[in-house]
């Protein structure tokens, strides 16, 4: 029992050197900020996909254009990404027509800047969803050779410790090893939740965006029937 209880993780971090303490403290943090961002990445994704399926539902359900954009001018602080690219697009198309534009430059004209429009907004909705994601990747690449230099250090510091000792035997070299191969461990606990959280945001993402483009190719075109 005594063994048990000295090879206990918090025994053996306790018992580690500073530098090995110090990389496991790096890890800890890298967890707690990956677990973080999946958390806001997984509520903000889920939001998306959720306002994408009931704005779909009302624009396609034979909703008219006018009401659409003035149920969308009332709530413009907290629309949607894909209302929000309807909104960007039907604001476009109004102030065209109110200008006159249409009658200068033609329906191209029109359909174009309505185009830029809905890509200007669509690109920042992306840079919204996407943020993060750098920083999941990040820590996924780099948190298991932190966690093995923490390894290799404490490794050296425990063979340097038995360098000094006349006869060594698995119990003297069992803990100075094991609290080495805590930095590895915590490392990987690291790593794997950020890169299964990569992975699958970057997933929805990419459906998400194509949604956005076929919506923005499918409005262009009812716009350009209008105009």
């Amino acid at each position: 029992m005594e063994a048990s209880a000295d090879l206990s993780i918090i025994t053996l971090v306790a018992h580690a050197s500073a530098v090995v303490q110090i990389v496991l403290a790096i890890l800890l943090i890298f967890s707690l900020v990956s677990w973080t961002i999946i958390f806001q990445k997984w509520f903000q994704m889920s939001r998306a996909r959720r306002e994408a399926r009931n704005f779909d539902k009302r624009f396609w359900g034979g909703a008219d254009l006018n009401k659409l954009y003035e149920s969308a001018t009332e709530r413009r602080s907290s629309i949607g990404p894909q209302e929000g690219i309807f909104y960007s697009g039907m604001t476009e198309f109004l102030r065209s027509r109110a200008s006159n534009l249409e009658a200068r430059a033609g329906t191209f004209g029109v359909i174009d800047g309505v185009s830029r429009a809905m890509r200007a907004r669509y690109q920042r909705e992306l840079d919204i969803l996407e943020s993060g994601l750098s920083v999941l990747a990040t820590i996924g690449s780099v948190s298991p050779y932190i966690g093995l230099f923490g390894t290799v250090w404490g490794i050296m510091d425990a063979f340097t410790g038995l360098g000094n000792l006349e006869s060594a035997s698995l119990a003297v070299v069992a803990p100075g090893i094991a609290e080495a191969l805590v930095a590895t461990a915590i490392g990987l606990f690291a790593a794997i939740p950020a890169v299964i959280g990569y992975n699958r945001f970057a997933y929805s993402l990419d459906r998400l965006s194509s949604q956005y483009e076929s919506f923005m190719q499918e409005f262009q075109n009812i716009l350009g029937r209008q105009a």
